[in-house]
């Protein structure tokens, strides 16, 4: 898929049927999910990688675990700081074809903090909805850790290690309408 030609062009993310997700440990022994609801996106396929590039960013406020709670408390001074802050922003600075996959190599910004993360893209395909919009799928992958990003509100555990994982992984899942 180093030949992008077929799907060459500038795409807006369908956020109704895309899903910007990660999840991190949980008082070590199980996992917590979540995502962020409100979010927007362009992708610009070139004729190749080089000449691509994307542009996402999310309302941090729009964090969504399943537990009200604990989205508050992500809300708060403790992680994001919603009041005095509430935009995540991941830029391209570069993407590079591996094989069927690429590497979308990027700035994300959470809390005025940015800095480079590595984002593992496999197109997932095309097709024309019964709209007649050209749809592209995109899933992607990545870890950060949150330290990196002003984000080290912790608990310490009775039975050792943290309440919340320093790491990270994101999860996208991603369909675009070709504009």
């Amino acid at each position: 898929m180093t030949d992008l030609s077929s799907i060459a062009g500038t795409w807006v993310i369908d956020p109704s049927h895309s899903r910007l997700g990660f999840e991190t440990r949980h008082a070590v022994i199980t996992k917590v999910r979540g995502h962020f609801a409100d979010f927007e996106g362009t992708i610009v396929v070139g004729a190749d990688a080089a000449s691509s590039s994307a542009k996402v960013t999310a309302k941090l406020d729009s964090i969504d675990t399943g537990s009200a709670d604990r989205d508050g408390h992500l809300k708060s001074a403790d992680f994001f700081d919603t009041e005095n802050t509430n935009e995540l922003i991941f830029e391209s600075t570069a993407i590079k074809a591996t094989g069927d996959t690429f590497v979308v190599t990027g700035n994300l910004t959470i809390k005025g903090v940015t800095n480079s993360i590595d984002i593992a893209v496999e197109p997932t395909g095309t097709a024309t909805d019964p709209f007649g919009n050209a749809r592209a799928g995109f899933e992607g992958t990545g870890e950060l850790s949150r330290k990196d990003y002003g984000l080290v509100w912790n608990v310490a555990l009775e039975t050792g290690g943290f309440l919340v994982s320093d790491n990270i992984k994101l999860q996208l899942d991603i369909s675009a309408i070709k504009q």
